[in-house]
């Protein structure tokens, strides 16, 4: 089985009963379910819901970890089937509590007048070396990983990623609040649209959080770190294929209170904004001890 198949089974998900459905988790090497799938995941069992219309923006709120050991209960309350426009609330409950509340808009195809920002000019992705090829260069360079950082750094990945600036999972100087990547499926997806945008969905929780750590110096391994979506939006502008190269750009306007704040925006090669995304997390760490205390 490809590794893409297996999330697009991950997002298959089991129908308990109308508007309830069942899913699985994925483990990508951190302490609870990564966030992108919770999202991805609720926003396939609102579809499910929908008769006819395709997602254009979806809204969430992450309120509990996730435990990767044990299913997710996807909870469906269809709010409002209007003639243009169909509105979702998913509940995510593990353990008997909401991890994750999303709403989400579904519309009807409509036309209508057009215009977009310009994607900005960056090396192609052939240039570029894939993320996971620098990880594993990573992983030969640690003397003691321990297992959870060696999984992490080694595991087989569903996305080619690579960074217009390489990405820094450590400390190091600090740098402007901006990063720019290129993403795609490592295998083939399905030709449905509705699958490119849910693992679209999937991909969007990639980079935003990491990207506001960029001014302070911190990066996202640094074992002080304490690191959590709090809220997610996506904007779905125009179909997509996911399994082809895709432009992630992401800027961070501001971090305060523990708290870091990013918008994205993703376009396709030849240079269509598709989507577009915002983030709020949390973003804490432990100050070293001054000498003597």
């Amino acid at each position: 089985m490809s590794r893409v198949q297996e999330l697009v089974d991950l997002l298959d998900l089991e129908v308990i009963d109308d508007h309830l459905f069942r899913g699985l988790s994925r483990d990508l090497g951190g302490r609870s379910v990564y966030g992108g799938q919770v999202v991805s995941q609720a926003l396939v069992a609102g579809q499910r819901t929908v008769a006819e219309g395709v997602v254009h923006s979806l809204h969430a709120y992450f309120l509990r970890p996730g435990d990767m050991s044990h299913p997710i209960i996807y909870e469906v309350d269809p709010v409002r089937d209007g003639r243009s426009f169909t509105t979702r609330r998913v509940q995510a409950v593990q353990h008997g509590q909401v991890i994750l509340t999303l709403i989400a808009s579904f519309q009807r195809p409509e036309a209508g007048a057009e215009h977009q920002s310009v994607m900005p000019v960056v090396p192609p992705p052939e240039a570029l070396p894939s993320d996971r090829d620098i990880r594993l260069k990573l992983l030969d360079q640690l003397s003691d990983p321990s297992p959870r950082l060696r999984q992490f750094l080694s595991q087989d990945t569903l996305f080619d990623m690579r960074y217009v600036e390489p990405q820094t999972l450590f400390d190091h100087a600090p740098k402007p609040p901006h990063s720019a990547f290129w993403l795609r499926t490592v295998d083939r997806l399905p030709d449905d649209p509705t699958v490119h945008r849910c693992v679209l969905a999937y991909a969007s929780d990639f980079g935003p959080l990491a990207t506001s750590l960029l001014p302070h110096g911190k990066g996202p391994l640094n074992p002080s770190m304490r690191m959590a979506s709090i809220d997610h939006a996506i904007w779905f502008h125009r179909d997509a294929r996911v399994d082809d190269w895709l432009l992630y750009t992401i800027d961070s306007p501001s971090s305060q209170s523990g708290r870091g704040f990013s918008f994205g925006h993703i376009y396709t090669r030849d240079g269509r904004l598709v989507a577009s995304t915002a983030q709020e997390g949390m973003a804490r760490w432990t100050a070293p001890a001054e000498p003597g205390k």
